[in-house]
This record gives structure tokens, C-alpha cells and sequence, in this order.
């Protein structure tokens, strides 16, 4: 697996595709593989990175404070090491909190933004519940069954027993330190855009699942007020990982918000 040295660690990537680039960022606890419902669809038309954020999957794990604009810095690095000026950027989740701090410091280098089951936090936001950040066992496998009940809707787990069996394989593969779940858990809570989200000035697509028990529903349409023509998107009875449970469509939605053209008077980066 690719690696680069980015913002004073070392972090993994994939990368497949041709095309214009699109960085792929995940949340809380997961690595680059959580795309894998999305880049096969999305790699025939762009060239796709799949950071592993810090503390997640194989790049480095530091066991100091983590804040979701030093993570932001990380993909920064990452997109400077590939000597790539340019992105469009898809955050999920916490990689959502990501993406809204990465286009906000560096606004020039981000096409377009989409921003999946995310919220701007704070104290204006609907607050993730508290059961939905459970406390860590240090075992994997019972970690991420007990998240997929909070994610996932019971007919998806029951249709997808060994799609997700294999998912989990591959996480236990690839185990999250406790020590670096719990510095990007901290880095969740203390995540606060709203103030500085009107300031942006590139196309945004919001995608949230409407039975989301993780971040709650409303926080999409909260986002859509505070950012300048920001389009939202909901999915009916879809829960926190609408992007497994919906895939066609929400791969279709991001391909086809992606390539859209955007008139040079709206361009939000070059």
C-alpha cells in the first residue's frame, strides 16, 4: 500500500482511476476501505484517493491530541505529496467534519464539495446521541457489530450478513488502537463549522439518510442554511451508512454532482 509523509506522520492511501481527482474521506475509526461500495463507480471517471486518516487503519497512530483541522492538514499534505493542486472532496461522518475544515482553509483547492451524513456540530447542531458513540471493548469484532446496529437497518444486516462479515475481517485486519479512537472521538466533539460556513463559495451537495441514529437527519437541512446554495439530498428509510444501503443511487448522485460543469462565475476554485 501507498504511503507519504504528510503533516509530521505517516499516512496510507489507495488510489485507482483516471481523471480529475477526488478524495475519498471516511469517519470515525474507519480507513479508505470504507469506500469500497463507491470506487469502483466512481474510478472510471476520476482518479480516486482513499486516505486512512490518522490514528485509522495503516497510517500512523500518534497517542497526542487530534482536531479535525489537523486531519484536514494530513489530506492537505497527502494532496501535495501527489503533487495534485486540486480536488473534489467527499466526506462521511466525521470525514465530513474533514471536508468542511479542508474547504475551509484551502478553498482554492477544492472543486466541489459533498458532504454525506455529517454535521457542522457545535451548539446549534442536532448533538450526536450518546449511544451513538459506545464505549470501545478493544475487540474489533464486537466493536464495529455493535456500531452496525446503530448504522444499518435491520433488513440490511440481515440481507448483507456476509458482505459485512468480510468488511469485518478486513478492519480486524487492520485494528484501530484504542488510544487513537478515543483522540479522534475527541476531536468529534469538539468540531464546531458553523460560523464559517458561510464564507464558501464552491458547489455543495448535502446526502444524508433520513433514520440516521447517529447523526440526526435535521443536521443536514441546518447545513444546507448556513452554506450559500448548498443542494441537499435525502434518502427515505435509509440509516447513518446510506452510502452501503444506497449505493446505486448515491453513487449515481455523486458521480453525475461531480461532473456537472460549473459556470467560471460560480467556480469556487480554480
Amino acid at each position: 500500500m501507498p504511503q507519504a509523509q504528510t503533516n509530521g506522520i505517516t499516512m496510507s492511501y489507495e488510489i485507482t482511476g483516471r481523471g480529475p481527482a477526488v478524495m475519498l474521506i471516511g469517519g470515525l475509526g474507519s480507513d479508505g476501505h470504507f469506500w469500497y461500495k463507491q470506487t469502483p463507480a466512481l474510478a472510471g471517471r476520476f482518479l480516486v484517493i482513499m486516505p486512512d486518516n490518522r490514528g485509522a487503519g495503516r497510517t500512523q497512530a500518534p497517542d497526542e491530541p487530534y482536531t479535525i483541522r489537523m486531519m484536514a492538514a494530513d489530506s492537505a499534505g497527502l494532496l501535495d505529496a501527489l503533487k495534485i493542486p486540486t480536488a473534489h472532496i467527499v466526506g462521511a461522518s466525521m470525514g465530513g467534519f474533514i471536508a468542511q475544515e479542508f474547504a475551509l482553509a484551502y478553498p482554492e483547492r477544492v472543486g466541489r464539495l459533498v458532504l454525506c451524513c455529517t454535521a457542522f456540530g457545535g451548539p446549534r447542531s442536532i448533538p450526536i446521541p450518546v449511544a451513538a458513540l459506545p464505549p470501545r471493548t478493544g475487540d474489533p469484532r464486537l466493536d464495529l457489530r455493535a456500531a452496525f446496529e446503530m448504522q444499518l437497518s435491520s433488513d440490511y444486516l440481515r440481507a448483507h450478513a456476509r458482505e459485512l462479515d468480510d468488511y469485518i475481517a478486513w478492519r480486524v485486519a487492520h485494528p484501530q488502537p484504542l488510544h487513537a479512537y478515543h483522540r479522534q472521538a475527541a476531536a468529534v466533539v469538539a468540531h464546531d463549522t458553523e460560523a464559517r460556513l458561510g464564507t464558501l463559495r464552491l458547489p455543495v451537495l448535502i446526502l444524508h439518510g433520513d433514520r440516521d441514529n447517529v447523526i440526526p437527519a435535521g443536521n443536514a437541512q441546518l447545513m444546507a442554511g448556513r452554506i450559500p446554495g448548498a443542494r441537499v439530498h435525502m434518502f427515505p428509510g435509509a440509516g447513518h451508512l446510506f452510502l452501503w444501503e444506497c449505493m446505486d443511487d448515491t453513487n449515481r448522485l455523486i458521480t453525475e454532482f461531480l461532473s456537472a460543469h460549473t459556470p467560471d462565475s460560480e467556480e469556487g476554485a480554480s
